[in-house]
């Protein structure tokens, strides 16, 4: 089983920075796709970024040029830089990955989510 722990949340003002972590830890035989989801009040979640073991990405149209994901792989860790950020980008960002399980069933799990508040 996957545990996933998520760091760098926060409060910033807009045009501002911020930089989320999550790392995965637990018992598994490999992870694979590792990306960021957001949900903002009243709204269904939405993908953010996503990233493959061996680099390829996926964006949201809307962040296209401002969000940067990237990983670790030694260390199971994907971040999400965010820059230029909009009062649209407050949301709750949740952390995903899909993982091969120890008994060999794909599997996926999500972070516990982090708070992003961008004030205009």
């Amino acid at each position: 089983q996957v545990q996933l722990v998520e760091s760098g949340g926060g409060s910033v003002q807009a045009g501002g920075s911020l930089r989320l972590s999550c790392a995965a830890s637990g018992t598994f035989f490999s992870i694979n796709v590792m990306g960021w989801y957001r949900q903002a009040p009243g709204k269904q979640r939405e993908l953010v970024a996503a990233m493959s073991p061996r680099g390829n990405t996926d964006y949201a149209d809307s962040v296209k040029g401002r969000f940067t994901i990237s990983r670790d792989n030694a260390k199971n860790t994907v971040y999400l830089q965010m820059d230029s950020l909009k009062a649209e980008d407050t949301a709750i960002y949740y952390c995903h990955t899909d993982y091969m399980g120890r008994d060999w069933r794909p599997r996926d799990h999500w972070g516990q989510g982090t708070q992003v508040t961008v004030s205009s």
